[in-house]
């Protein structure tokens, strides 16, 4: 059995966004999409792989974690003292 990242796909409300992709990757996407198919019992159309694949990678990336996570925390040294 194969070990892909991506699971089944859960129901989201989508935002509708426009791309263009290279034919190859288009190509893989199709590909990626059959073996899913296959995995889950459940035909995927390629193109709602893209989100959970980069939803996946960006949780995978520890550097922007770490640059969000620092977003995320209050500017300047205030501790409380004075």
């Amino acid at each position: 059995m194969t070990m892909l990242k991506l699971g089944a796909l859960v129901d989201d409300r989508p935002v509708r966004l426009t791309i263009e992709l290279p034919a190859a990757i288009h190509r893989d996407l199709t590909a990626y999409a059959d073996v899913l198919a296959r995995e889950t019992g459940t035909k995927t159309e390629p193109t709602k792989l893209i989100a959970p694949m980069l939803a996946r990678f960006m949780a995978s990336d520890r550097a922007f974690a770490k640059a969000r996570r620092a977003k995320a925390q209050p500017s300047g040294d205030g501790d409380g003292s004075t």
